[in-house]
């Protein structure tokens, strides 16, 4: 049993007002840490919390809080090595932090993923591409919400990007080149999983050349029904953006969980895509920062909120009768 609040670190303003009303209505203590301006002392021998529940996001750099994004690893070590318990903590995060790390944990647990070279400055691009298939993809390696994500069609079209200067690599200096494949049916799939298992999954269906597919910002059904705006994380609905509950077969779903426990992500969101060429499955994106889907009970018939303040509760070992 524990008394001592539940500290929820994060950065973005509304994306977390489902978990913070689930929190209040359960009469569950909790503190809100700014990640965008957060200070620590690193000899303190505690830390007043029940539980580090971190929700920085590697996308706060286009929101002016690019200083949030590597102070937050360091702040998990440190929470760590005190010993209070953290929900997705420094492993989870810095896997969160690069696209290429995320691929090779992929290969060591023999999942598909999309072929991709590592590159560290502009003009090494257009070589890397040389062995892969076009179009291709120019990723930085820390992005969030589809940023730093360029398409080209053409060798010619990246050459010319290059030449003009306009091939950006990220806040870290790193990116990838990757091969993009045409989406079977229009959709990508979003597995959310918490404690390493499986929770819901989703269809997105990205508006013509968007790599935006956060479904918190989703505000339409997939015949074009406006879902609750109460419901949306984002004030202002992400036109073209629809979504539509599915379940994946029980073999992605045993993959999901393998990524997810490996990744050591206690609640994220495993993204992937069929290839209209062939007809496989690639995983292509592990989120450790998990937005749920908006209006969820419409979409996939429940409210995770629920589930996941059933979890922090568990993980921080609140009981119903110390309230």
């Amino acid at each position: 049993m524990s008394l001592l609040p539940i500290a929820v670190f994060h950065e973005h303003p509304d994306w977390f007002r489902p978990l913070f009303t689930e929190l209040e209505r359960r009469g569950v203590a909790y503190t809100r840490l700014d990640a965008a301006a957060h200070t620590f002392d690193p000899t303190e021998p505690s830390l007043p919390y029940s539980l580090v529940f971190n929700r920085a996001s590697p996308s706060a750099y286009l929101r002016g809080h690019g200083q949030s994004i590597f102070a937050t690893l360091h702040w998990l070590h440190h929470v760590e090595r005190l010993g209070t318990p953290v929900v997705n903590g420094s492993a989870a995060y810095a896997l969160e932090l690069s696209k290429a790390t995320q691929l090779g944990l992929l290969a060591r647990l023999g999942l598909p993923a999309p072929r991709s070279r590592v590159i560290n400055h502009p003009a090494l691009a257009p070589q890397a591409a040389e062995s892969l298939r076009y179009p291709v993809l120019v990723k930085a390696n820390i992005g969030g919400s589809g940023a730093g994500i360029v398409r080209y069609d053409t060798p010619d079209a990246l050459r010319d990007a290059v030449a003009r200067g306009v091939v950006e690599l990220g806040v870290d200096g790193t990116a990838l080149v990757q091969e993009a494949a045409p989406l079977r049916n229009g959709h990508i799939t979003r597995v959310e999983t918490l404690g390493g298992r499986y929770l819901y999954a989703i269809n997105v269906y990205p508006a013509a050349g968007s790599f935006d597919l956060c479904p918190a910002d989703a505000c339409q059904t997939t015949t074009g029904v406006e879902l609750v705006r109460g419901a949306c994380a984002i004030d202002a609905p992400k036109n073209g953006l629809r979504v539509e509950g599915t379940r994946p077969s029980d073999t992605i779903i045993a993959q999901v969980e393998a990524i997810a426990q490996a990744a050591q992500i206690d609640v994220g969101g495993i993204e992937l895509l069929v290839d209209d060429r062939d007809g496989q499955h690639y995983f292509y994106d592990i989120n450790a920062l998990s937005n749920f889907v908006a209006d969820a009970p419409n979409v996939v018939g429940f409210d995770p909120w629920t589930n996941l303040v059933d979890y922090l509760e568990q993980r921080a070992g609140v009981l119903a009768g110390a309230r």
